[in-house]
């Protein structure tokens, strides 16, 4: 342990230094994978809490789920921690069984035990990842009572409904369903918090690396994890590097101080596809650009102002020229590929047509609004293009800029008039989607569930009713039939303008291979990879 926390600081502080510009490096390391990404949206690193894309990706290669898929073909379902499973007749309880022989990072062996510790903690905790587990009838109050150890390597999953078998478990593949470490995770316990405070920055799971370090705006290093029971990563140790300006990520790559750049944008693809010493890989990820429109906010509580505000985005002008070769333009809240997603894109930028829904709306001049912009280059850009079209209608938008965390964080609070982000699905099947942008069973400050229509202040009462019914349709093609209908009713008076889908560019050293771009970015694999 000594011996790799050394390696850790002497690998951190190399890092460090290759970041100087009077320093550089010819190659990198053989047996290290060092990436440039932005990394400021990083909140904690408990699966428990995880809830960012950087953060997830992090945890899908440093814990285990119980469940997994084939990325390149999701419906190929299978047990990661777990062995294996049965289904009860009432189709309320699923039975697992944990695999036998696998350990932890810290030597300690996976039980069951481990399992329900981290289901219920997960639950208990309620932090914004929980309803994934919540939704399915567990509540902190009930969930000692519903995941239940029923033998060494075996416990029982009791719901209220008899839920999907497949929705129930692609909800066991998110990252909240990590397996987490209890006897190491109860070791840090403070004041009853399950080892919350110590996880926030530490690492208690069984993945093919383990988090050695995490300097905010500096830097992550994931380690070998030399108790992994599959089979041991090429790589040593993969090295995130915070850097934001896309430029410097950029020329590091070509002057191979770093193996994969995560943030080049448009001009930067193009201008590396001539590079003989670089290579670009993209996958079609579940991931949607979108707008949250606060329902607090008196202009755009108004139904004609949110559907004016889907005339005042140029979805061609972003997909085509900003972010060329990185997006698509769609407008469903379910990505395509999904199971009911809805293709078609009835919104395009019409200046007239929205001038005509503000009047409608009593606002004939426009009005002031603020949008919260995280502000990474690409986010900027496309702010700033929503900004000049907004203007043509009289619609005077402020940007308001800041990191991930504090964007994110003011969003998650409601405080916001509008906010840009980017929404990644955390399972694949339909409900991830439908029960955060048509659901929201309590519109309260206070709420336990808070999905993207809570965080809006958007009360539906009835899509939420009509998303419960669709998680329970056993019928596919009846329940596809379902999540169109949800999908074009949003369309028409949701405070979301959803206006693309991701398609995630990695532009890498071309010694670099077996790297995996996944639907998730917890799909996002590097266990595998050669240099």
């Amino acid at each position: 342990m000594i011996h790799s926390r050394i390696l850790a600081s002497v690998a951190l502080s190399a890092l460090m230094l290759g970041a100087t510009p009077a320093v550089t490096f010819a190659e990198t390391p053989p047996d290290t994978l060092i990436q440039a990404w932005s990394i400021d949206d990083i909140i904690s690193l408990d699966p428990a809490e995880i809830f960012e894309f950087s953060a997830s990706e992090i945890a899908g290669n440093t814990y285990e789920t119980l469940i997994g898929y084939d990325p390149k073909n999701v419906s190929d379902i299978f047990g990661k921690a777990a062995e294996s499973w049965t289904v009860s007749e009432d189709g309320k309880t699923i039975s697992f069984t944990m695999k036998e022989g696998r350990t932890f990072a810290s030597g300690n062996p996976i039980t069951a035990e481990d399992a329900v510790f981290s289901l219920v903690r997960a639950v208990k905790l309620n932090k914004s990842p929980a309803f994934i587990i919540g939704q399915l009838g567990m509540t902190p109050e009930n969930v000692e009572e519903n995941i239940v150890q029923t033998g060494p390597m075996t416990f029982d999953f009791k719901m209220d409904k008899a839920y999907a078998p497949t929705l129930v478990l692609y909800c066991l593949t998110a990252t909240v369903a990590s397996v987490v470490d209890k006897k190491l995770a109860m070791e840090h316990e403070a004041d009853g918090d399950f080892g919350y405070g110590w996880l926030k920055t530490n690492y208690a799971g069984s993945g093919p690396f383990t988090i050695k370090d995490w300097r905010p705006n500096e830097a992550v290093i994931l380690e070998r994890n030399a108790n992994y029971s599959g089979d041991a990563p090429p790589m040593a140790r993969v090295i995130y590097r915070h850097i934001p300006e896309t430029s410097t990520q950029r020329l590091l790559l070509e002057k191979g101080d770093i193996d994969i750049a995560r943030n080049l944008t448009a001009e930067d693809i193009a201008a590396l596809k001539d590079d003989p010493n670089v290579k670009i890989e993209s996958g079609a990820k579940g991931s949607l650009y979108y707008l949250g429109m606060n329902q607090k906010n008196e202009y755009l509580s108004k139904p004609q102002v949110r559907q004016a505000m889907k005339y005042l985005v140029d979805y061609d002008t972003i997909a085509n020229t900003i972010m060329a070769g990185k997006v698509k333009v769609h407008q469903g809240f379910l990505p395509e590929g999904f199971l009911g997603a809805y293709n078609e894109n009835p919104f395009s930028l019409n200046i007239e047509k929205a001038k005509e829904l503000l009047a409608e709306a009593g606002v004939p001049e426009g009005f002031k609004v603020t949008m919260d912009t995280r502000n990474t280059p690409e986010i900027t850009a496309m702010a700033q293009a929503m900004q000049q079209t907004m203007a043509q209608a009289g619609v005077e938008l402020e940007l308001i800029p800041g990191d991930g965390k504090q964007t994110l964080t003011k969003y998650r609070a409601r405080n916001h008039d509008i906010y840009i982000g980017r929404w990644g699905p955390d399972f694949q099947d339909p409900h991830t989607n439908a029960s955060t942008f048509a659901y929201n069973p309590d519109n309260s400050d206070d709420a336990t569930s808070k999905p993207l229509a809570w965080r809006n202040a958007w009360d539906i009462p009835e899509l939420t009713a009509e998303t419960d019914a669709a998680m329970l349709e056993p019928d596919a093609e009846k329940r596809a039939a379902m999540y169109i209908d949800e999908q074009k009713k949003v369309m028409e008076t949701g405070p979301f303008v959803i206006y693309a889908q991701e398609i995630e560019v990695m532009g890498e050293r071309k010694n670099v291979e077996g790297v995996i771009v996944g639907p998730s970015f917890n799909d996002n694999n590097f266990a595998h990879v050669t240099k």
